[in-house]
């Protein structure tokens, strides 16, 4: 394990250099790792596993999309696919990756199959940290360990093909065997992590909510709607308030953030872009960082989890989910980026 120094702040990391796909296929060489859910997490872990020659099995209820999918992936049928109860009996790593509605419903199920010196892996904290609400306490004789990929399993599984790696996580919440560290940094190796930064499943969770919330999807959303909105309430066209709004921000100034950082950005953007954006994103924070309070706020005290949990359990979930999702669909920012998505030239067709 490394430590790395964050401006004054130490951090435990684990690389792959110190921790090579090698030494993780030693510590896992006898282990079966049963992958339960084939959502969104699921594929991209089981396969990255799979590849890594790695001893997974997949959990499904047979006749499902999932199960289907499960098996266009690869997974054989009394192989390496098999219904829920039978993967969770064969499993010496249990990788719970379904919903954490599920995770609820599911739960008696799996303890009973938790027996002593078996690992129960998340890839999140939510389950664990809101056990009052969830009413997921792992028995005490069973390793309890997270994985949280900083990145969907969709974008898991894309950069392992190309040969990069996700940044992950890293918690244990319950060392029953005195193996717990090795097995969670093996598996986070096997999954394809990138390095894995350590956390507990409490900061996890608060993080991964508040991001989710915040940056990553709802706050972006905001912010996009509200300067398209302004952009077109003073004539701008639909193209050209998309492309000020996203399409600039996505497919060019973010891929270099991404590698060099935003002082780098601001460093080497026009004069007249520098000062402008020098000038106003205090301005920016200063009157978001108070929703950021609320929104943590939220967090910490269980409302977002409880509100998560009424809603994902509603048996009328997916079809209000369907309504909500085609108000973004539908809306004018979204069919206008429809419609500049095709007009880029990767999307053309090429004439002979």
């Amino acid at each position: 394990m490394a430590k790395l120094n964050f401006g004054g702040s130490e951090e435990n990391v684990v690389t792959r250099e110190e921790f090579p796909l090698a030494k993780a296929q030693d510590v896992l060489k006898d282990e079966v790792v049963a992958v339960i859910g084939y959502g969104v997490q699921g594929p991209g872990q089981a396969l990255n596993q799979k590849d890594n020659g790695i001893n997974v099995i997949v959990g499904q209820r047979k006749g499902t999309k999932t199960w289907d999918k499960a098996v266009n992936d690869g997974f054989v049928p009394g192989e390496t696919l098999f219904e829920i109860e039978e993967a969770l009996e064969r499993g010496t790593v249990i990788c719970y990756l379904l919903s954490d509605a599920a995770q609820i419903a599911l739960w008696p199920t799996v303890k009973k199959h938790l027996t002593p010196g078996k690992a129960l892996y998340f890839s999140h904290g939510f389950g664990i940290t809101f056990n009052e609400q969830t009413g997921i306490v792992p028995p005490a004789d069973v390793d309890v360990f997270l994985v949280a990929p900083k990145g969907s399993g969709t974008s898991l599984r894309r950069m392992f093909l190309q040969g990069r790696g996700l940044n992950s996580s890293y918690a244990i919440f319950q060392d029953a065997t005195g193996k717990a560290f090795e097995r969670v940094i093996a598996l986070g190796i096997a999954v394809g992590s990138g390095y894995l930064f350590e956390t507990d499943f409490r900061k996890e969770v608060y993080s991964d909510l508040t991001g989710e919330r915040g940056t990553l999807m709802g706050c972006i959303q905001g912010i996009f709607a509200a300067q398209y909105e302004v952009l077109r309430a003073n004539g701008h066209s639909p193209s050209e308030s998309f492309n000020e709004t996203v399409e600039e921000l996505t497919q060019s100034l973010m891929p270099l953030v991404a590698e060099n950082g935003m002082d780098w950005m601001y460093a080497n953007c026009s004069t007249t872009a520098q000062r402008g954006a020098l000038d106003w994103w205090k301005k920016f924070r200063d009157a978001t960082k108070p929703v950021f309070e609320d929104l943590y706020k939220s967090v910490a005290t269980g409302v977002e989890s409880q509100k998560s949990i009424d809603s994902n359990s509603k048996t009328d979930y997916r079809e209000k989910l369907d309504a909500e999702l085609k108000e973004l669909r539908d809306s004018e920012l979204w069919q206008a980026g429809k419609t500049v998505r095709s007009l880029r030239p990767e999307n053309q067709a090429v004439e002979a």
